[in-house]
């Protein structure tokens, strides 16, 4: 019987990570947050009061066992000058299943069988909320867009409107073998899976490992000056009884040109592997060079091995 992993997270860090683990005989199941407040999908938002619709597109095309083609037509983004300016195709699938099955879950599951998917994937809540930070220096900021362009430290995130959770996203985790929080913006796609208290409490009363694949940059606003152990500790602060038990850490080299163009470009810096702190931590680390330069000369984590390494650990412990 296949190992059960439950993947939460949002962005391109999840679904990077999804392309990788889906190439093993693993059940995966996807629960993806639904704040996105930006370009296509914020729009759609509010035209229509769905949640956001746009992360969950990049992890069904990442889970997908379709062809290259259909890959591609659902990230097309239109450039034009009508409406259609700015929005992807599979954004608009996406509403549009969902307008007419009735609510998101029902939207993605009809397209999931469209796109052949190595997995399942899940909305967080149905619910159309919008996150919100409380910043160090005492201000609140409104909308996931809004605090990714906010310099500062955040002091804490939270939903302006009360969040109920998918009752699928909560039986997948009842039912899993591993709990992995993915790569992503710590404050704006990872921490918001754990701002609703029915998911908190059932990761609570779950058996499974807690995982977490830490991010290889730091994130402006966000992580600045963050290390490995950094990550963690903000992490279990919002785990509740629960806290991470293992982490897959980068200790590959980025090379000083890539990340000089991050510093200059980005405003971000390589996470530094704090090995000599996890030891107060208690807290497995699985360590490798993670890193994959890609086609776009863009630094990415390597997922197949990061699948290798998940499946592994799944299988052996």
């Amino acid at each position: 019987m296949r190992k059960k992993v439950v993947v939460l997270g949002g962005g391109t860090g999840m679904s990077n990570l999804l392309s990788g683990l889906k190439q093993f005989p693993l059940d995966i199941t996807a629960i993806v947050t639904v704040c996105d407040d930006g370009k296509s999908t914020g729009i759609l938002r509010e035209e229509f009061n769905i949640p956001a619709v746009g992360d969950i597109r990049r992890v069904l095309v990442s889970l997908s066992e379709t062809e290259p083609l259909v890959m591609d037509l659902f990230n097309y983004r239109f450039n034009t000058t009508s409406d259609l300016d700015g929005h992807t195709v599979g954004n608009l699938l996406l509403t549009a299943a969902s307008e007419i099955s009735g609510n998101l879950s029902d939207g993605i599951e009809a397209l999931s069988k469209v796109m052949n998917l190595k997995g399942k994937v899940v909305p967080l809540t149905e619910d159309n909320v919008t996150l919100m930070a409380e910043m160090e220096d005492g201000t609140t900021i409104e909308g996931e867009h809004n605090i990714t362009l906010k310099s500062g430290k955040i002091k804490k995130v939270y939903y302006k409107e009360k969040a109920i959770p998918t009752k699928e996203a909560i039986e997948a985790i009842k039912e899993s073998d591993l709990i992995l929080f993915s790569m992503g913006s710590l404050f704006t796609s990872i921490i918001p899976n754990l701002l609703i208290d029915e998911i908190v409490k059932e990761i609570e009363k779950s058996k499974a490992k807690i995982m977490y694949a830490c991010n290889m940059m730091t994130q402006p606003g966000e992580t600045d000056n963050f290390k490995v152990t950094d990550h963690v500790k903000k992490l279990n602060e919002y785990l509740g009884k629960r806290k991470v038990d293992v982490v897959l850490a980068n200790t590959g080299k980025i090379n000083e040109e890539m990340a000089k163009f991050y510093e200059t470009e980005e405003q971000k810096d390589p996470v530094k592997y704090d090995k000599e702190n996890f030891n107060k931590y208690g807290i497995d680390v699985i360590s490798d060079d993670f890193t994959y330069i890609t086609k776009n000369n863009l630094l990415r984590h390597d997922n197949i091995k990061l699948g290798f390494h998940i499946f592994y650990y799944l299988m052996n412990k």
